[in-house]
């Protein structure tokens, strides 16, 4: 083979690459099609797994992954004896039974102590408390629901001659954790020379423009113009644009209009038709390559929120188009009501930052705002130093965010007599008040077990990230607890079948939950963890926001002209987006980075990068590159603010009202569903709202009866309309 030969067969086999692209496309969209209906045929009360395997062309395993509900019992119920004398089977292959040396052992854990917190209703009788767990409970009855079956990951492992289906089919997911000896000790620690630290700079402003691509109305400072977008390609746009207001103008929000999806038929998913759409050439322009200190350069390739980045061919100028949506929901707005809502929001920042700016995104501001809140004397003013790369990989693996669920049939009755939502009002500001500072120390089972009831209790109660091996008490009827580890990359769920085991990590507020919670205590287990000091270092820079969106909330709802409170509205949503994602910019995920490459350079694609999307002309690809050295990171933080966040969906007191709410504190059976900060619910609670973060704030109400949702888009339609009858049910009039 000559160079000429082997050229012509590379152009053959990218054709059989693209082809291959396309074919796996048609294909995942039927593997999503037939998921959707087993799903649907899982809701069925006699449906079984062996009936909906053959039918679907799937293993027993896979159908039942897809529906754990469908699960054996012998993979959902406890493991009982084996009897004596089995009877025969003709048909069944001899088994050789293991060795019972090879039957794993249980980690060594130390109980973890009674943390009752006043009036509890009382356990079953015939369910009394574990001895481990050692919580006493004062002897009375409920009458218990019929348990529901679990997924299998939940369950307690069957014998070791059965193994399970799911865990067969390599679909459970199980954390890591902390290794035994010096390497442990050599984890636990911080990375050297990076801490966050107090910027000794001024943000530079961006001028910025705003533009709706369906109407083509473009708002630059107080001037509105109407643009003719011919096709809306990002070409057409910066033409438009440019032509319009001064080249000084470096980012533009797309406030409607999604011209990102134009092309979405061409293209197997949505995020090939959004990099086509930001890959396509430009006269003229070329994709940023960044300037200066700023490497933020090349686009951004996100399915809804993508940011194009654009240099002007031969000059020093530098555009971003982005969608306000990173910011809040429109909601319909025009692009001047839009600007004057950034105005607003800028205004209430400069309140208690004099060189506040607000940059591209909400991740991007809020942590710059924060790091201007680093001391500049005292304990921390060198700076918060940075975690280990592994302790923030071991965070990044066992501390999930919101808790989403949905509880489906027969759980919940068939037919619900109403869906009620409560959503907490800007929550995760109620949750920033304490936080770990400093080293961590390892606690294991052993030190734990070592130390007293009081000392126990006031580790659980401190900054603590905890290994823990857990039982749902018997008796148990209502919603799960602790989270664990479900199949899928990120996914978890929420065990609550009475008896079931499992092992996970898990936040001091869940553990505490868990022990304290209004019904009956589990067992918990303590079998590692770690354990920080105390502080302080979010309080200040969330207290400014917290006035910042009481200021806003409050012209929203008291200012005389309807265009200023949408504009308020609007800002005190962008203020709850600058500490939602600047916390979630704390816990700095492993970084995958997109890149594009044109066909006629394929050569330069990164060995270890994957092909997602391809047109005529470029090729665009991700590749993974780990946890890099963000002075910012912090993912303690983020896990301790979201372990709260959990809990407080389950049980949390307001002290001036003296009760409590969440729920756990609402009948077993009315739970409908989780949603990060909204809780869907059968029946509406008398639960009190003063309009402070964290409470529950009565959002929606749809009366029925009417069928429990058992997808996703079920329940988020059955919610847009229990919120749209709620607020004609108050006003009077249409939503």
């Amino acid at each position: 083979m000559d160079s000429k030969a082997y050229t012509a067969a590379l152009a053959e086999l990218r054709t059989l690459r693209d082809e291959i692209k396309k074919k796996q496309a048609e294909v995942a969209k039927l593997e999503t099609e037939r998921a959707r209906r087993v799903t649907a045929l899982a809701g069925y009360e006699k449906a079984k797994a062996e009936r909906i395997a053959p039918a679907a062309g799937m293993s027993l395993a896979e159908v039942v992954a897809i529906a754990p509900i469908l699960a054996p019992d012998s993979l959902t119920a406890r493991a009982q004896p084996a009897p004596t004398s089995p009877a025969p089977d003709v048909h069944a292959q001899p088994v050789e039974e293991p060795p019972a040396a090879q039957t794993p052992e249980p980690a060594p854990g130390a109980a973890a102590p009674s943390m009752a917190r006043g009036p509890r209703t009382p356990a079953p009788a015939d369910a009394a408390p574990s001895a481990t767990a050692q919580v006493e409970v004062p002897p009375a009855t409920v009458h218990a629901a019929p348990a529901s079956s679990e997924p299998a990951a939940a369950s307690p492992p069957p014998p070791a001659s059965a193994p399970s289906p799911l865990a067969a089919a390599g679909m459970p997911r199980s954390l890591p954790s902390l290794p035994e000896g010096p390497e442990g000790d050599r984890w636990v620690g911080h990375t050297a020379n990076l801490a966050s630290t107090r910027p000794n700079f001024t943000q530079q402003a961006r001028s910025t423009a705003f533009l709706d691509t369906a109407t083509g109305m473009l708002v630059y400072r107080d001037q509105a113009t109407r643009l003719d977008l011919a096709s809306a390609s990002a070409g057409d746009i910066l033409q438009a644009v440019f032509h319009t207001v001064p080249e000084g103008v470096e980012r533009i929000y797309i406030t409607a209009g999604d011209p990102w999806h134009r092309d979405v038929g061409r293209y197997p998913f949505l995020r090939d038709a959004v990099a086509a759409w930001l890959n396509a050439p430009i006269e003229g322009w070329r994709t940023d390559t960044g300037r200066g200190k700023d490497r933020m350069a090349g686009h951004f390739v996100h399915a809804r929120h993508p940011v194009g980045r654009y240099q002007r061919e031969g000059a020093d100028q530098h555009v971003e188009i982005r969608s306000v949506g990173e910011w809040f929901d429109p909601d319909g707005a025009d692009p001047t009501t839009i600007r004057d809502a950034f105005v607003l929001l800028w205004k209430a920042l400069r309140a208690h930052w004099p060189d506040a700016v607000i940059m591209g995104s909400p991740s991007q501001t809020g942590r710059d705002l924060w790091t201007r809140t680093i001391p500049a004397r005292g304990q921390f003013s060198e700076g918060y130093p940075v975690l280990s790369e592994e302790l923030r990989g071991l965070l990044h693996a066992t501390a999930g965010q919101g808790r989403t669920e949905l509880i489906t049939p027969p759980d919940v009755p068939e037919q619900l007599p109403a869906l009620v939502e409560y959503d907490r009002t800007f929550a995760y500001a109620k949750h920033t008040w304490k936080s770990p500072v400093g080293a961590p120390r390892r606690i294991t089972a052993a030190t734990f077990a070592s130390w007293s009831e009081k000392e126990q209790t006031k580790a659980l109660f401190g900054c603590g990230h905890w290994q823990v091996r857990v039982t749902v008490p018997d008796g148990w009827n209502h919603v799960g607890i602790l989270p664990a580890p479900a199949p899928g990359e990120r996914a978890w769920h929420y065990p609550r079948t009475p008896g079931t085991t499992f092992t996970t990590w898990a936040g001091g507020p869940e553990v505490y939950t868990a022990l304290s919670n209004p019904l009956a205590p589990w067992k918990v287990e303590i079998l590692d963890g770690l354990l920080w000091d105390d502080g302080k270092p979010l309080d200040d820079w969330s207290k400014k926001l917290k006035e910042a969106w009481a200021s806003l909330s409050a012209q929203a709802d008291l200012h005389g002209d309807p265009t200023h409170r949408q504009a308020a509205h609007l800002a005190s949503r962008a203020v709850r987006s600058l500490l939602l994602y600047g916390i979630g910019s704390f816990a700095q995920r492993p970084r995958t980075v997109t890149g594009t490459t044109p066909r006629t350079a394929e050569r330069d694609i990164p060995a270890d990068a994957e092909i997602i999307g391809f047109d005529d002309d470029h090729v665009t690809w991700q590749r993974p590159t780990g946890f890099s050295r963000d002075p910012n990171a912090h993912p303690e933080w983020a896990a301790t603010i979201w372990s709260g966040a959990r809990a407080a969906l389950l049980s949390m007191r307001m002290r001036d009202d003296n009760t409590h709410v969440g729920a756990l504190h609402a009948p077993p059976g009315t739970v409908v569903a989780f949603r990060t900060d909204a809780i869907y619910l059968t029946a509406s609670q008398n639960w009190p709202y003063h309009g402070q973060p964290g409470e529950y704030l009565y959002k929606g109400h749809l009366a029925g009866p009417l069928p429990a949702p058992t997808t996703e888009d079920e329940l988020l339609a059955l919610r847009d309309a229990g919120r749209h009858a709620f607020h004609r049910t108050r006003t009077g009039g249409d939503a």
